[in-house]
């Protein structure tokens, strides 16, 4: 797929990407710095599950002259499969958020000890201290630290093997989460003072679910991804029209290698579309005031 560059002399503007607050590579302000290099103007650092990288994010970027907007990605679940949630322009410090991401966080520890223990009974052990240790300084851990973990202890070669033989939806070492429906999710993140969006709708191909997302209040649908290509792109645009939702985009930037690889700059949401999305935040605000 070529990648979706913006056209010359337009501001690059990414919406979805991730830093080691939760299973990215990058601090998140070495994140914003490579976003900078890469010729970012906007960027938004949507960790899973967890506002902790936002701080140090917007420091960093105030300093490079770089619009930071606060986001996050939410794990909803929806009939037993994860469905993610994106908020943009959201309130860290709304007491309604971080009463949810405590309780996020401690099933996604919870998680973490279901699947080591089922990975031990694989004949797969690995070192669940290492992986807790992470959630125990605040990040939010999940699947992708397992499948270090894996690694690490010599039974599979890369991430996407790991995922692939033992971690994915349906893998014999996969546990579901105990769900938070994407409708509750949609209202904390409004509580919040946020936009949402349906992230990476081609890839979790959830269509089925959208109507009824846009009548609990879903803004908009990531359109553009790392894993769109350009037909899906379109159709997502056009799924927006018919239930009345913005388009929002971004790299899903974890990393320049390994498992869901992407490169910051490569990815652009158009500036109509942002500036779309920031208009319907000014008037959301409008009228709560």
């Amino acid at each position: 797929m070529p990648p979706q560059l913006p056209p010359s002399g337009a501001p690059v503007i990414d919406l979805h990407t991730h830093s080691t607050a939760s299973d990215g590579t990058l601090a998140p302000a070495a994140l914003v710095d490579a976003a900078s290099a890469a010729g970012l103007r906007v960027l938004s650092v949507t960790d899973h599950d967890t506002t902790g990288g936002l701080d140090v994010a917007a420091a960093a970027a105030a300093r490079l002259g770089i619009e930071l907007v606060p986001g996050i990605e939410i794990s909803a679940v929806s009939d037993g499969r994860d469905m993610h949630i994106l908020g943009y322009f959201i309130d860290p410090a709304a007491a309604r958020l971080r009463a949810f991401l405590d309780r996020q966080r401690a099933d996604r520890v919870r998680r973490v000890e279901e699947m080591t223990a089922r990975l031990a009974r694989l004949g797969c052990a690995i070192d669940a201290d290492a992986v807790l240790a992470a959630a125990a300084a605040g990040r939010s851990v999940g699947r992708p630290q397992i499948a270090a973990a894996l690694i690490a202890a010599g039974h599979v070669h890369t991430r996407d093997e790991a995922f692939d033989r033992f971690l994915e939806y349906g893998a014999p070492a996969y546990v579901p989460r105990q769900g938070t429906s994407p409708e509750e999710v949609i209202a904390i993140l409004h509580d919040a003072g946020g936009l949402v969006s349906l992230a990476h709708p081609g890839v979790t191909r959830r269509d089925d679910r959208i109507a009824a997302l846009a009548a609990a209040g879903l803004d908009a649908l990531e359109a553009r991804h790392s894993d769109h290509d350009a037909a899906a792109e379109q159709h997502y645009r056009a799924v927006a029209r018919v239930h009345g939702l913005l388009v929002s985009g971004g790299s899903d930037f974890h990393g320049d290698v390994g498992h869901r690889a992407a490169r910051l700059g490569l990815v652009s949401v158009p500036e109509e579309d942002y500036a779309a999305l920031k208009g319907a935040l000014e008037r959301r605000r409008h009228r709560a005031s």
